[in-house]
């Protein structure tokens, strides 16, 4: 039997919030649908605190999570390449084999360095969350 699962690579600069939080969303969302990474151009040391946070809070755990470089994952085939900030769609390798491109341009988290970070944390997750739903049912890129 052959998989009919979409393999999903999603792409920020540090890997370590909004890339990761969509990695967890496809995985819960798309299930068995989906297989799915996750790399940055310039990957941070770690995964965000306030984004696993904000995922746990969703029942979704992150916290094993590492930031890839995008050059460790360009040999997966990939059937769709989602980048979630400007700075990755503008920077990004070109990436080998035949895939669908998707630009789902999301606010930095990281960079709210204020005492209500966790809001922005929260709102961004949420956004992703929509847009990955919206996708998985629809079989389209939601426009951001």
């Amino acid at each position: 039997m052959t998989s009919t699962a979409r393999h999903i690579l999603v792409l920020c600069t540090g890997n370590s919030a909004r890339s990761q939080m969509a990695e967890g969303w496809f995985r819960h969302l798309g299930g068995r649908t989906v297989t799915v990474a996750s790399a940055g151009t310039a990957p941070r040391p770690s995964v965000h605190p306030l984004a696993i946070e904000a995922m746990r809070e969703v029942g979704i755990d992150i916290s094993g999570h590492r930031p890839k470089l995008v050059q460790d994952v360009m040999e997966t085939p990939h059937d769709y390449v989602v980048t979630v900030c400007d700075h990755a769609r503008d920077t990004c390798p070109v990436l080998p084999g035949t895939h669908q491109s998707l630009h789902w341009g999301f606010d930095d988290p990281a960079s709210d360095e204020t005492d209500t970070a966790m809001l922005t944390f929260r709102r961004i997750r949420d956004q992703i969350a929509d847009a990955i739903r919206t996708w998985l049912a629809e079989g389209q890129s939601p426009a951001h």
